[in-house]
C-alpha cells in the first residue's frame, strides 16, 4: 500500500478496488505475465548463372589495291567469354518459450497498454537476460492476467547472455578481419 498521509478516513482512492473490477492489469504500475511462445523458420535459397561471349573481327581495306601490301596481314580478332556461376543457401530456425512478468508504464488514450518487462537469470557462470516490450490490448489480457507473446503489438523481444558460453561463441577478432570489407580476399 502507498504511503498515504493520514486523514482520518479508511478509504484511500489510490487502492480502492470496485466492487465487480477483476484483477487483470488496467493501471500503470500494474503486473502481467506474458508467455513467450516465439517460433521463426526462415530460409533463402539463390542459383545465379550468367555468360556473356564477345567477338569483335576487323579487316584492313585495300592498301592500293592490295589486300596485304608488303605481306603483313592487317586482319585482327577479339574474342572474350565470362562465365560466372553462383549458388547460396541460407536457413534459420529459433523458438523461446517461456513466460515473463512486466509493468504497465503508460495506458494509451485508446486504452491499450504500453508493458515493458526484463527477466536476469544466472545459470552456471553465465548471465542470460529476456527483455520485451510492446501494446497490449486488454480484451487480449486472459483470466489469469497473462497474453501470449504473440498478440503484443510492437513488440520488442531481446534473448541475450554474458559469461563463459556467450564468450565462446564470439568470432575472434582476426577472424572477424578475414572476413571484413578490409580483407578482399
Amino acid at each position: 500500500m502507498p504511503n498515504v498521509p493520514p486523514t482520518g478516513s479508511i478509504y484511500h482512492s489510490a487502492t480502492a478496488m470496485r466492487l465487480f473490477e477483476n484483477v487483470t492489469a488496467r493501471r500503470v504500475g500494474d503486473i502481467l505475465t506474458i508467455r513467450l511462445v516465439e517460433a521463426t523458420d526462415a530460409s533463402k535459397d539463390a542459383d545465379l548463372k550468367v555468360q556473356k561471349n564477345n567477338k569483335i573481327g576487323a579487316s584492313a581495306p585495300l592498301l592500293f589495291g592490295v589486300a596485304k601490301p608488303l605481306g603483313i596481314n592487317f586482319e585482327t580478332e577479339v574474342s572474350s567469354a565470362k562465365n560466372y556461376a553462383g549458388k547460396g543457401q541460407a536457413s534459420q530456425s529459433n523458438k523461446l518459450k517461456g513466460t515473463i512478468t512486466v509493468t504497465v508504464v503508460e495506458v494509451l488514450p485508446n486504452g491499450n497498454l504500453r508493458v515493458q518487462g526484463e527477466k536476469r537469470l544466472t545459470i552456471n557462470d553465465g548471465h542470460e537476460y529476456v527483455r520485451i516490450s510492446g501494446i497490449v490490448r486488454p480484451v487480449d489480457i486472459d483470466e489469469t492476467n497473462s497474453v501470449p507473446s504473440t498478440q503484443v503489438a510492437d513488440a520488442t523481444v531481446m534473448y541475450t547472455g554474458e559469461g563463459a558460453m556467450a564468450d565462446v561463441k564470439q568470432v575472434g577478432w582476426l577472424t572477424r578481419f578475414f572476413n571484413s570489407i578490409f580483407f578482399p580476399f
